[in-house]
């Protein structure tokens, strides 16, 4: 794991997210994590290569994935398959936690034919996007005991790679019961265009930037523009935009000393004040408050809201 990219989605220039793997040799990212309102990881939408799977601890949260809100409770576990747009989101005032696992596919693919028979017809059907186990679902807490015991190996690529099979095998199950291991379903002819979108704004988001730019990168229309931003990630390509330069307000309020002018220009922000009352509106606090808490290390420490005040840190390590 990369220390520097701890608490940071940091992202290639096509929107997909490099994932801070655990271990430099191994793709693999396990966490025992939380989620709360307005913290930064929260309602950060990015896809990858990766598979990624998340079993509640405790409390409620929801994944939004291609758009679709999923709500998980406490035992659930959502898996999303490879390259879907996803971001995890607070559903309720208090803490909610859980384990997360994130890991290359290609792990499971020892030989060609292993490749075909079990890995391709999961990550390559378009119509499985994800799958969330829950209620009395035999699966349900299988899955859970085996991510619950995770967060304890999560240096042993041996066991981790025994458990990953296993996790596989009630995927696959899982897949095969509902009826999603039948033919490819037709493809989201939209996704691609989103997806220029989203590397177009990762990749403009310090200039100025219109909806016709970013309508214009996707190869659509302003209306369609905003249309699939609702459809993706629930919200305007302003919105999104200006959430992305708080986010990269705050990743140099983390890692700099620079002073708050220098950040609001490196963000793409038309000033301070203006980064300011953006950077409070979404993650809850000045952006001064935000990095003395950082210095003081209390990145881990999350109060609920009526009775103290909620940190906006990361600590998920990714």
């Amino acid at each position: 794991m990369k220390r520097e990219m701890m608490g940071l989605i940091v992202k290639n220039e096509d929107g997909s997210e490099i994932v801070n793997y655990d271990n430099d040799s191994f793709p693999s990212y396990i966490y025992g994590g939380w989620i709360a309102p307005k913290v930064t990881w929260e309602r950060v939408p990015h896809f990858h290569e990766d598979v990624e799977l998340v079993s509640v601890r405790s409390g409620n949260m929801a994944y939004s994935v291609n758009g679709k809100t999923v709500m998980l409770h406490e035992g659930d576990t959502i898996f999303v398959n490879s390259n879907q747009i996803h971001y995890s989101m607070a559903v309720e005032e208090e803490v909610a936690r859980y384990v997360i696992f994130i890991i290359n596919p290609a792990v499971l693919s020892p030989s060609v034919a292993v490749q075909m028979q079990a890995v391709m017809p999961v990550i390559n059907n378009t119509g499985l996007s994800y799958i969330r186990f829950r209620g009395e679902n035999e699966n349900t807490k299988k899955i859970y005991d085996l991510m619950e015991d995770l967060p304890d190996i999560r240096l042993d690529a041996f066991r981790i790679t025994k458990a990953f099979y296993s996790i596989w095998e009630i995927i696959m199950n899982q897949s095969a019961h509902y009826g999603m291991l039948e033919p490819e379903g037709e493809t989201d002819i939209h996704m691609k265009s989103f997806k220029n979108m989203m590397f177009y704004i990762q990749r403009e988001y310090r200039n100025k930037v219109t909806l016709e730019e970013i309508a214009s990168s996707g190869g659509v229309s302003r209306t369609l523009c905003n249309r699939l931003f609702h459809k993706y990630v629930g919200e305007s390509p302003v919105n999104y935009l200006l959430k992305l330069r708080v986010r990269k307000a705050a990743e140099y309020l983390r890692t700099t000393a620079y002073p708050l002018v220098r950040i609001a220009d490196l963000s793409g922000f038309n000033g301070v004040s203006y980064m300011s009352e953006m950077f409070k509106k979404t993650l809850g606090q000045s952006p001064l408050n935000y990095r003395k808490t950082w210095k003081k290390g209390n990145e881990g420490t999350v109060t609920r809201k009526h009775g103290g005040q909620q940190s906006g840190l990361h600590n998920d390590n990714r």
